[in-house]
C-alpha cells in the first residue's frame, strides 16, 4: 500500500543501470552485495517478488516428489497460488499450529525414511509470520529447529519477507536471525516502502542455481537498477523507522479491541500486523464497511480481518483509522441482527 517518498523516486530516476540479464547492471549489483553482507551470506540476487524468491528456493532445495516442513498457514503455502506444487512438485507437512513450531513439532512431522513416504528435504521458518498478526518466531526456537534439521540432514529456508520487523523488534541483527539458515528469501516492498523486489540469499552455488531458476521463471529483468535503487534507499532510510510502524499497531489494536463484536489478543501485537477476530463470518462484510469510511483492510478469513501499519500511516493516523474501524466493526455486526 505504500507509495515511494520523493527521495525514494529521485534514488530510482537517477540510478545507474545497464542490463541485468547479462549482469551488466552496477545498481543492481551492489544492492546484491549489500544485502548479502547484511544477512551474512555469499551471495544474494534480487528478484521481482518474494513470492518467486520462495519458489526458488523451493526449487533448489527440493526434487519432484518432496515433502518441505512448515508452520501453520505459511505465506509459501497459503498465498503463492500453489506455485510449489506446479514448479517444484513438492507437497507440504505441518509442524505445530498457529505458524510458530519447536523442534519437537518439526520431529512430528517428519516421516520415517522408508520408500512409500515423500521425502522430506527441507525446512521453510517464516519470521514475521504474516497469518500469525506478525509474530516473531523466537530464535531460540529457530536455533533447535536448525539443529535438529542438521541432524535429518535437511535444509533450512527462511522466509523473512518481514526479517527488517523482527530484527527491529528483538534488537537481533538480520544477520544474526538468518545465520542458522541456507537460504533467505526478504522483501523491500512491504514495511521498507521500496515499489516492488525481494532478493534471496545464500551459498554462490545455491545462488547459481538460483539466477538458472530465476530465468526461467521469467524474472530476468533489463534494466532493473530503477527497481533496485528504490530498495537500496529502503533498506537505507526505511529499516530504522519500523519501530513507528509497531508503535502504531499497538496503538490500533487498543482501540479497535474496544469495539462491540471485535477479539484482538493484544499481546500478539509484535510488530505491524493486527488479527481482529469477528466472532462470525462477516469479515468481507466489514471490510466493505471500512471501505466506506476511508480504512483499508483485509479479510484473511470469514472471521478474521488484518489490518497493517506502514511508513504512509503515522500514529495519529493509525489512530484515526482505528477509530473508524470501530464504527465499521460495529455497523457490520448491526447488519447482522438484521
Amino acid at each position: 500500500m505504500t507509495r515511494p517518498t520523493r527521495a525514494m523516486r529521485e534514488a530510482m530516476a537517477n540510478a545507474e543501470v545497464g542490463d541485468d540479464v547479462y549482469g551488466e547492471d552496477p545498481t543492481v549489483a551492489a544492492l546484491e552485495s549489500h544485502v548479502a553482507e547484511l544477512l551474512g551470506k555469499e551471495r544474494a540476487l534480487f528478484v521481482p517478488t518474494g513470492t518467486m524468491g520462495n519458489q526458488i528456493a523451493l526449487l533448489v532445495h527440493t526434487r519432484p516428489g518432496d515433502e518441505v516442513v512448515i508452520g501453520e498457514g505459511a505465506h509459501c503455502a497459503f498465498y503463492e497460488s500453489g506455485a510449489a506444487a506446479a514448479w517444484s512438485g513438492v507437497q507440504f507437512a505441518v509442524a505445530g499450529s498457529g505458524g510458530i513450531f519447536d523442534a519437537d513439532a518439526l520431529e512430528s512431522a517428519l516421516k520415517p525414511p522408508h520408500y512409500y513416504h515423500p521425502r522430506t528435504s527441507l525446512v521453510a521458518v517464516e519470521n514475521t509470520h504474516n497469518r500469525a498478526g506478525g509474530r516473531v518466531f523466537p530464535q531460540a526456537l529457530v536455533l533447535e529447529i536448525a539443529e535438529r534439521a542438521r541432524h535429518h540432514r535437511l535444509g533450512l529456508h527462511l522466509d523473512g519477507a518481514r526479517l527488517w520487523n523482527a530484527s527491529v523488534s528483538t534488537g537481533i541483527s538480520e544477520r544474526e536471525l538468518a545465520a542458522p539458515f541456507d537460504t533467505v528469501n526478504v522483501c523491500f516492498s512491504k514495511g521498507l516502502g521500496a515499489p516492488a523486489g525481494s532478493a534471496l540469499a545464500g551459498p554462490a552455488e545455491l545462488m547459481r542455481a538460483a539466477h538458472r531458476f530465476r530465468k526461467m521463471l521469467g524474472g530476468g529483468m533489463r534494466q532493473a537498477g530503477i527497481l533496485a535503487a528504490g530498495a537500496r534507499h529502503a533498506l537505507e532510510h526505511h529499516r530504522a523507522r519500523l519501530a513507528e510502524d509497531h508503535d502504531a499497531a499497538r496503538a490500533l489494536a487498543a482501540i479497535v479491541a474496544r469495539a462491540d463484536g471485535a477479539n484482538v489478543d493484544q499481546s500478539l501485537v509484535e510488530t505491524n500486523i493486527v488479527n481482529i477476530d469477528l466472532g462470525g463470518p462477516h469479515a468481507e462484510r466489514t471490510m466493505l464497511a471500512a471501505r466506506e469510511r476511508g480504512v483499508l483492510i483485509g479479510a484473511i478469513s470469514p472471521t478474521t480481518l488484518r489490518a497493517v501499519t506502514h511508513l504512509d500511516i503515522p500514529l495519529e493516523r493509525a489512530k484515526a483509522a482505528a477509530a473508524r474501524l470501530v464504527e465499521s466493526i460495529e455497523a457490520a455486526g448491526r447488519g447482522r441482527s438484521t
